[in-house]
């Protein structure tokens, strides 16, 4: 299992429901959450890691890795107030960073890892990486949220690394 990274067309389609947690959701997971670790992120998204399945986790206690991870299966916002103005980045947007306007209080309801109904309530760091792991779900990127032009100066280095990958030059990176 690997972080998909843009251009990966994965990350631009919506997720499907949960219909049935069962040992291949348990698995992915778990697998999500050994990578999130390993890559030092806060959040992931199932379609980061290839399966298009409404499943995030988080964890913005980076200081005790583990301790405070939080899996939310079919996550759904149902109140979000306040604005905050924070510097994003992506483990599948990689070298890019810019200020998002996002919720700073969220209520968010799913279920967790054993189907069980959770209701989260969430302010400023936690309540951003929600709206943002949602937003991979619903096929949305930071890249969607920053001006037209930050946009494809990204999209032209990828293209232009990618280019040189094609022709051998992976050495570049």
């Amino acid at each position: 299992m690997e972080i998909l990274t843009y251009p990966d067309t994965i990350l631009k389609k919506m997720a499907d429901p949960v219909d049935n947690i069962d040992g291949n959701i348990h698995n992915l997971i778990d697998n999500m959450s050994k990578l999130m670790y390993r890559a030092s992120g806060i959040g992931l998204a199932a379609n980061q890691v290839g399966v298009a399945k409404r499943v995030i986790i988080f964890d913005i206690n980076y200081k005790e890795k583990g301790k405070d991870l939080t899996v939310l299966i079919n996550p759904t916002i149902v109140l979000a107030e306040d604005r905050v103005v924070f510097e994003e980045g992506c483990l599948s947007i990689p070298d890019f960073q810019d200020k998002i306007t996002r919720k700073k209080y969220l209520k968010v309801k799913g279920v967790d890892r054993n189907g069980k109904p959770i209701d989260i309530e969430a302010e400023d760091l936690t309540a951003i990486c929600i709206q943002h792991e949602i937003d991979h779900l619903d096929g949305t990127l930071i890249l969607d949220h920053v001006s037209y032009l930050k946009r494809n100066l990204y999209k032209r280095k990828v293209e232009k690394l990618m280019k040189r990958i094609d022709n051998g030059q992976s050495n570049l990176l």
